[in-house]
């Protein structure tokens, strides 16, 4: 992506839907069409474990995005990541009520296919679907087939049931250790 990657500033979250990422990001990619902002990166997903995607995807909270061609065997280095059984959704249009894409549901495996440990990290890997488009007139989809990504690490249950332990930023981090074993009351105007 080079110089046309947009970082968003201060303040801006991304999250969109799962329409708004089928029609506004996937859709354009697919047909070679422009969009704006530029934003979500393409990566080789076979060259990342889902741990190494800060700086290399968009991530807006906790979700990395980003563009990557489709395979059949979704295998890295040090795992895989293998489709869920019977977890699939269709993503429809607000407007046309039509279908316009499919959501998978996959979860990474460290270690080699069939014989892994399933990790937390969960992935949406996002398909087009053209049957609810007008494509007449319009450029022929790229050769490639794209997907969009979105990739999360699930919080372990036990987390959420000792009170809702959360991770500081390293802001947040780097804050917290300027602060003395006094710490001062600050009051603001």
């Amino acid at each position: 992506m080079g110089s046309e990657r947009v970082n968003l500033p201060p303040g801006f979250i991304f999250s969109p839907t799962d329409e708004e990422l089928v029609l506004h990001f996937l859709y354009p990619k697919s047909f070679l069409l422009p969009f704006h902002p530029n934003i979500i990166p393409d990566l080789d997903l076979s060259l990342f474990h889902p741990s190494q995607l800060n700086g290399k995807a968009l991530l807006s909270g906790n979700q990395y995005y980003f563009f990557t061609k489709y395979k059949k065997k979704r295998g890295t280095e040090s795992g895989y990541w293998k489709k869920e059984i019977g977890v699939t959704e269709s993503v429809v249009s607000a407007d046309a009520g039509k279908k316009v894409g499919i959501k998978k549901y996959l979860v990474f495996n460290n270690g080699e296919a069939p014989h892994g440990t399933e990790t937390s990290w969960l992935m949406q890997e996002y398909h087009l679907c053209t049957c609810g488009f007008n494509t007449r007139g319009t450029q022929k989809p790229d050769k490639t087939k794209w997907v969009l990504c979105r990739v999360y690490e699930k919080k372990r249950d036990s987390e959420d049931d000792e009170g809702g332990s959360t991770e500081l930023s390293c802001m947040d981090q780097l804050y917290m250790s300027t602060l003395g074993d006094e710490e001062e009351e600050v009051s603001f105007p």
